[in-house]
Order: structure tokens, then sequence, then C-alpha cells
């Protein structure tokens, strides 16, 4: 008898187990995604798992590298409201090192991305459509800004600056559609301006002014120092 009961209870955790798999990866009756859903690789690790209602993802969804189902790589916090979700890109240690906002395959907004601590921002970036649009920034591990600079449509556009590992500003551009172009001004780790001249696609024009010590120098004078 104590051998029917024992046989009895494994097969009641077959048929709960089956019942389980049975409500993974399902199809509503329109033939959209619904509830959990569990993808694998080829080697069987999971690629990923999360939840859909009526074809659009919900909710939280990890994926995992192929090597290693311990730590999630992305996790994407979608939302029932919108098209965007929160995502978070990590290591296969599971350290963090970027997070932001998606629409789908593009990211969205502001981005920021980490030194390999997880902790540290490396460098701050605004995107609009997948394309790098608006203000980005660089950072020294000290927390300093190394380069502020703007971009439409993923190219360089506006002003450019950059700074030492002290906060001096060095340099100040003017970009327009990717090339340098108008006002430009050099400064030395002093912040004492050195030269400054307008460029034009690239090109230095006109007339360009160098300075030592504040005063009016020539050109071979300040690039010898």
């Amino acid at each position: 008898m104590k051998g029917l009961t024992v046989i009895f209870t494994f097969f009641i955790i077959g048929l709960s187990a089956v019942n389980a798999q049975e409500k993974v990866n399902q199809f509503n009756k329109n033939g959209e995604r619904t509830g959990e859903w569990v993808k694998y690789y080829d080697n069987g690790n999971v690629r990923y798992r999360g939840q859909f209602e009526n074809g659009k993802e919900v909710g939280v969804f990890k994926f995992y590298s192929m090597i290693s189902n311990s730590e999630p790589i992305i996790i994407k916090t979608f939302s029932t409201a919108s098209n965007i979700a929160k995502v978070a890109f990590y290591s296969t240690e599971g350290v963090l090192e970027s997070n932001g906002e998606m629409d789908g395959e593009n990211r969205v907004g502001l981005w920021v991305f980490y030194h390999k601590d997880g902790k540290t921002i490396v460098s701050e970036e605004n995107y609009k459509n997948g394309l790098l649009d608006g203000e980005s920034k660089t950072y020294y591990r000290n927390g300093k800004i190394t380069e502020t600079m703007f971009y439409k449509n993923g190219v360089l556009e506006g002003n450019l600056k950059r700074f030492s590992d002290e906060g001096i500003l060095l340099d100040d551009l003017n970009y327009k559609n990717g090339k340098l172009s108008g006002l430009a001004k050099y400064y030395n780790t002093a912040g004492e301006l050195t030269m400054t001249g307008y460029y034009e696609n690239n090109e230095r024009i006109g007339e360009w002014n160098y300075f030592e010590n504040g005063k009016p120098a020539k050109e071979e004078d300040v690039k010898q120092k």
C-alpha cells in the first residue's frame, strides 16, 4: 500500500509539472502571445523570460547570455500604457553597465553609462529615435566633466567643450553638421587663452590669434610651449 502511495505521489507531481509547462509559451484565441514566455538557446540555457498580454510585453523581462543563466545581462521593464521600456544592461557578472529607456530597438531620452564598478558614471547621452540628439557628457573617474557636446540626428551640432581633470576649460569649439565650424578657442592647463580663430568645414579660415601669458604672441612661440 505504501508503494502505491509513493507511485501516486510521483504521478501527481509529474502531472503538475506537465500542466505548468503547458501554461508557458501560450497564444490567445487571436494568435497573440499571452502569459509567461520562456525561450532557450540551442545549448538549453534560458535566453529570456517574461510576460505577454495580448501580444505585448508587460512587466519585467530578463535576458541571459548563452554561457550563463546566473545573472541577467539585460532587464527590461515594460509598461501597459506605452511602448517605452526601462532598460538596464549588465555584465555577465551582474555589474550594471548602462541604463535608460527604449522604444522598441531604439534608445530614447537620457542614457547613463558606467565604469566597471557599476556606479561611477562614464558618460550621459541623450537619444531620439535611436540616434544621439541633445547634450552628451563624459566624465573623469573623479567625477569631473571631461567633455560636453551636442548632437542632432546622430552628428555633432553646436558647442563642444573639453576640460582638464581639474575642471579647467581647454577647448571651446563649435560644430555644424559634424564638422568644425565657427569660433574656436584653445587654452592651456592654467586656463589661459593660447589660440583663437574660425573654422569652416574642418578647415581654419581667416586670421588666427595667438597668446602667451595673456598677451599677443607669435604662432611658433605658442606651439613650442
